[in-house]
Formats: C-alpha cells, structure tokens, sequence
C-alpha cells in the first residue's frame, strides 16, 4: 500500500555536486569528481598541521582520490599516526629521486629509523657520500620541492612492474614479487623514477617541505619531523650503541644468508624453515650467554641488572633466558619485580588528559625501592612491598635476604632513567635496553617498522593470555607509544649493552595467528583502518608453521606454550 510519503521518493540523475561532512558539523559542497586535496586546502587551517591524507567514509585515502558521492570525511594531519607514515613514506621517496638522479649506478638503502625523527641510510657500490655529496642530494632534493610535482599513482600488472625492476638491476623487488598473490602492483612515478612503496603518498613534491640528510657514521640520517612537532626536526643524537646493534643485527642476516622478505619467502618455500629458525634462535642464545659472562666478569661490582625496554620486546623471556645462562655461571639471580613499588593508586600522577598516568617515574614508591635495594646489597633482610592490582594499594609482602655474591635482576621501563635510584653507584649496576630493534625490510627502500612488529606480537599475547580483541589492543596502543616516546626511548644510550630481540622469521610465524584477528577488527572503527594496513604488511610473508620454535624462544611469549612461563626466582630467597 502507497503512503503519500511514497510518492515523494522518485529516481533522479546524480547531481553535479556532492556534500563532504566535516567531523566538527561543517559540510563542503563542490563538483563531484572533484578530489579530496581540492575540497580539503580550502579549510583554514589545513596547513596547521599539514593535512597530507583523508578518512572517507571509513577508509583512508590519498588526497587525489576524487570524491564521486555524498561522504563523511576526517582529515588526516602529519600529527596522526596515518599522516606521519604518508609524510615519511614520500619522503623516501623523493630521496630515491634525487640520489638516481645524481649517482648514477649506486644503490641507497634506507635501513632503520631514529628515535628523534629520521631514517638510517646507507649507500653501496661507491664509497659513502662525502659532506659535499651529501649538501648535493639535500639541494636536488629541495629543488624537487619547490617545483612542486606531482607523485603520479600507477596500478601496473606485475609481469610488467617485475620486468620493470629486473631492467633497472632492482634484484630484491623482484624477488618480493615472485610470491605476491594480487595480479597488480601501485607504482608511483616521479619525473621519470618509478618505485613500489608500502602505503599511500602525498600528491605531490611541494607537501615535503621539512627534511635535512645528516652524515652519521658510514651512512647518513634521513631527518623528517615527529608527530608532537609536524613542523620541527629535532636535534640528532649521538647513538653509537644503538649503531652498533644494527650492525650485529646485518651480520645476523648475513650469515642467514636473508635480506629482505623476498630471500626470506624464498627460504620457507625452498623448505629450509628449520634451519632458519634455528640459526636464529642460535644467534639469541649466543648473545644472551656473551651478555651473561660480561655480567660474570664483573661479578665482584655488579650488584643489579636492570633491563628495560618498550611494551613487546620479550623482556621477561630475555630475563628468565639471562637469569639461566648467570645460574649456568655459578652466579644466582634474584628478580625483583618494579612494579611492586606502585604508589597507591588514588596518589599516581594524572596525565594531560586528566587520567592515571602508571607510566610517569613518579608512579613509583623511588624512596622506597632506593632504599630496598641498598639494604638487599648491604646483605640486609628486607620486608619486600607487593602491590596489589585489584586494590591499587601497596600491602606488605615477602622477607628477602640474599646471600653473598647474589645479582639482583630488575625489570621496568625506567630500568635507564638515571633519576630512578640515587644510592646505587655507576659501576653497581649492569643496564640493559632491550627491544626488537630492526625488522627484516621489504626491500631496500620499504621498511617494516619494528613498532608494527610488537604490535603484532601484543595482539597475538593479548587474545591468547587476556582475551583481547585486536580491536581492543590497537585502541590502547597509541598511549603505550606515548609512554615509550617519553619515558623509554629518550633513556636507551645509557645501556651498558643492547639485545635486538627480532627474529627474522617472526613475522612469518605471526601472520597465521595474526590475521584471524585483524580480519575481526569491524569496519568503520577507528581501529579498521590500522588492521587493514598491518594485513596488507602480512600478505608480503608466507606463511610459517610454528612447531619448529624452540620453547624457550622469545617468540613465544607471544604466541605460547612457553617452557620458562613457570620458571621462577623467588622460592629460593623468601624467608
């Protein structure tokens, strides 16, 4: 039966115009067709920060995307997670531009990132750019900048991008793509450069206005801004400890005979798994036994390791796996657990946003757990706190006396802040940053951020241990990035050593516990599009079963059945 309403419905022809709908209410009207960039540079601070990308509809989007109905639109700014990897990603690529342009017949390497904002970069098949080199690359690529052109998006068939790479002598790429599953690859192209890269971009040259190249070491640091600054580079640090591990690391992959996941895809589909993982695992344990008989040989001064490092690196595996090669050295570990000296939770300090901030040095009793240490080192018995999580208050807990020549192992991510004990002399205490500090790359100009590395890690333990949603531990993790920007990483050169717990194989170990999860995550949350890109990562990997990892590895803090999830160093020393 026809209602009056009924009769007010009708088919019509699109319009010539289209409405895009603003988070704060405001609603665009202009052409259909009309892309994202044109609608969104109207707005008057869409330089303030940067607007280099766009949500629609639920879906993120280059801002050439041309806008073909009635949308709901969220800019994404160089201050967002998004926005910072658009910026970064293009960034790279207009490096890759200019140096083609200017050395001819050598090859860049983009290797690892730097914490105050900027990629490691290596050059090979010519000796490292001199200073003048250097200022060169830096002009040609301002000169790109102030011509302002466009980075053109190509969908090119891989037959075609294959043959593509193996005529420019782009080895690894064609390897990559030997086991890709889609019939396309997106190419962009920038004057007559083309390249892959893992990830949308700006439209254009003119958007990369901030960058500095810096010489360090034998490479140099590709400088871009953080995301607390989109404007700003931060000073570069000096970080020798922190180069010196990503050496170890490429020695690791030298002997793995393992580039980059091209070599690695090649390895599992050739069946040599086994000997992938175990080379690896071999690798670990011979680091973790060098770092045990360093702590061993100043046994006589060494009174505590403290360990410290960001959320996922397998901090409590790396202990326990330390504590038994230090037994295996007549030396007897006591762990002693940080989080115990939690004040009582109705005093924690509150963050910007007015919540609980658990993660500021001042959540923690220092006073107290000064004074507890020194009087365990002086051979003291101690009445230990235990902090009681439900409650949110400190109760007492275990008398402890340890014996002569007995280390203390502690374990928090201020283990590196030299504010946290003040009675502890330097050459006490035996400091160890740890975290999965490189990742395998893509291909020498694609890099896998070792940060998408333990969040994969994070959402494979959280459904397993805690009955997370990946939905639920992506949500939560952009305020563990915080607390490791602030309290963590500005702390990592005072370690006496650094472990890089990676695992080259661990991503292909991951993604079949992994994307079950992801692909859960609904559309249309915030949280969508983040899953989205780390299964677009996993589709690069195949697949690898994970009845080979040893269980001791770190790797299976992560995804289970871990020998060393019982093994305890308490019952020796309570009282």
């Amino acid at each position: 039966m026809k209602t009056k309403s009924d009769s007010e419905i009708q088919f019509v022809e699109p319009g010539p115009t289209v409405e895009v709908h603003l988070p704060d209410g405001r609603v665009l009207r202009g052409l259909r067709y009309t892309t994202l960039e044109r609608f969104l540079c109207t707005l008057p601070d869409s330089d303030d920060p940067p607007i280099v990308g766009a949500v629609l509809n639920g879906e993120l989007r280059e801002l050439t995307y041309r806008i073909k109905m009635d949308a709901v639109v969220r800019p994404v700014r160089m201050s967002d997670s998004d926005g910072a990897l658009i910026y970064r990603r293009s960034l790279v690529f207009l490096m890759e531009t200019a140096f083609d342009q200017c050395f001819t017949g050598a090859t860049l390497t983009v290797d690892h990132s730097v914490s105050s904002g900027g990629y490691f970069c290596q050059v090979s098949g010519r000796p490292p750019l001199s200073p003048g080199e250097l200022g060169a690359l830096e002009d040609a690529m301002n000169r790109l900048v102030q011509a302002d052109l466009p980075f053109e998006r190509q969908e090119t068939p891989i037959a075609e991008a294959t043959a593509y790479f193996q005529a420019t002598g782009k080895t690894e790429k064609v390897r990559l793509l030997a086991h890709r599953k889609k019939s396309y690859l997106t190419l962009y192209q920038l004057q007559e450069f083309r390249d892959y890269h893992h990830g949308y971009m700006v439209p254009s040259t003119g958007y990369l206005r901030w960058f500095k190249l810096t010489a360090t070491g034998v490479g140099f640091t590709l400088r871009f801004p953080r995301r607390h600054a989109p404007k700003q580079l931060l000073p570069l640090p000096e970080y020798p400890k922190l180069l010196a591990t990503f050496r170890q690391y490429g020695d690791w992959l030298d002997r793995l005979g393992i580039a980059n996941v091209g070599t690695l895809n090649d390895a599992i589909q050739a069946g040599r798994c086994d000997e992938v993982i175990l080379v690896s695992e071999a690798l670990h344990e011979q680091h973790i036994t060098e770092i045990a008989r360093q702590i061993a040989n100043r046994a006589e001064q060494v009174r505590v390791v403290l360990i410290a490092g960001p959320s996922s690196s397998g901090k409590t595996t790396f202990s326990k796996r330390l504590a038994v090669q230090l037994l295996a050295c007549g030396i007897a570990p006591f762990a002693l657990a940080m989080d115990n000296y939690f004040i009582d939770r109705d005093k924690t300090p509150l963050d910007e946003q007015g919540k609980p901030d658990f993660e500021a040095l001042t959540a923690l009793d220092r006073e107290h757990m000064d004074s507890d240490l020194t009087r365990l080192i002086s051979g003291e018995q101690v009445q230990l706190p235990h902090y009681n999580f439900l409650t949110g208050k400190s109760e007492e807990g275990q008398m402890v006396h340890l014996h002569s020549g007995e280390i203390i192992i502690m374990e928090g991510i201020h283990g590196l802040n030299p504010e946290l004990f003040h009675r502890l002399s330097r050459n006490q205490a035996y400091r160890i940053y740890i975290s999965a500090l490189t990742q395998l790359n893509l291909d020498r100009h694609n890099r896998i951020s070792t940060t998408d590395t333990r969040l994969i890690r994070r959402i494979v333990r959280d459904a397993r241990e805690r009955g997370y949603t990946a939905s639920q531990t992506i949500q939560r993790w952009e305020s563990v990035r915080r607390g490791e920007k602030r309290y963590i990483f500005p702390n990592q050169e005072n370690a006496d050593l650094m472990f890089n717990s990676a695992l080259v194989y661990e991503l292909s170990a991951l993604k079949p516990l992994a994307e079950p999860l992801l692909r859960q995550v609904h559309f249309y949350t915030p949280e969508y599009i983040e899953a989205k890109r780390l299964l677009a990562l996993l589709e690069w990997f195949l697949p690898l079963e994970s009845d080979s990892i040893p269980d001791n590895s770190i790797l299976r803090e992560f995804i289970g059945s871990s020998s060393l999830s019982h093994f305890t160093l308490w019952h020796n020393h309570a009282q």
